[in-house]
């Protein structure tokens, strides 16, 4: 298998997994025969597994350049990947449903929206930032085109989620739009929010950060390429 085969294949799989199961009933089905929790289980274990095959064989794929990789190019992922794991450990099971790694049955009070106030989408917001940020400094085609699709994937979900709520609350949308954002800072300066919210999210935030200087310090090892700007 050539190095643009295996890239080609590993990604159509990743991406075939996350829309192949809609289709047809076929994730009712199979959570019907397994039970939700083995279904979820076996699905998370399964996307991790092909999203460590896309990235190692984009890493060995044949390096054709689009674009040459500039010494400031380095700067854009390391202030953006902060933000995005923080947003990322924040938003794991975020208390509303409409969105990627949201809390099963969650009963969303749009009177304490909770985390979502700062994002209704933090997972998909913190993909997009971790995509777009690598995008700029790997300026060769197999790079371009694995942070592009997940940078695509990120934007196309947020709308398509935000429609899915429409059609779920109907009159009640508006309450549940009014009182979250799609990204805001304003209810970090806020006294009602950060007392009802903020010991909850401290911890998770201060978690965001240390993992975010394991994942820099891993980066070179794993990956084979050192983060730090030049």
């Amino acid at each position: 298998m050539t190095g643009w085969t295996e890239f080609a294949l590993a990604l159509a799989l990743f991406a075939g997994s996350h829309f192949l199961s809609r289709i047809g009933g076929l994730r009712g089905m199979l959570i019907g025969m397994a039970g939700r929790r083995a279904y979820f289980a076996a699905y998370g274990v399964m996307s991790v597994a092909l999203l460590v095959w896309v990235i190692s064989a984009a890493l060995r794929a044949p390096y054709a350049e689009l674009w040459p990789q500039l010494p400031w190019m380095r700067w854009i992922p390391n202030i953006a990947m902060p933000a995005a794991v923080v947003l990322a450990s924040c938003g794991f099971r975020l208390r509303q449903p409409f969105t990627l790694g949201a809390r099963r049955c969650a009963a969303f009070d749009p009177h304490d929206p909770g985390f979502a106030a700062i994002s209704r989408h933090p997972l998909l917001l913190a993909l997009g930032l971790w995509a777009g940020a690598h995008l700029v400094p790997n300026g060769d085609v197999a790079m371009a085109v694995l942070f592009g699709s997940f940078l695509v994937m990120a934007a196309a979900a947020i709308p398509a989620f935000d429609a899915k709520a429409r059609r779920v609350l109907g009159g009640e949308a508006g309450a549940f739009f009014g009182c979250t954002s799609i990204l805001s800072l304003k209810p970090l300066v806020h006294r009602g929010w950060l007392r009802r919210n903020g010991r909850a999210t401290a911890p998770r935030a201060l978690v965001g950060l240390l993992l975010w200087v394991v994942l820099l310090h891993l980066h070179g090892p794993v990956i084979g390429a050192s983060p730090f700007p030049l």
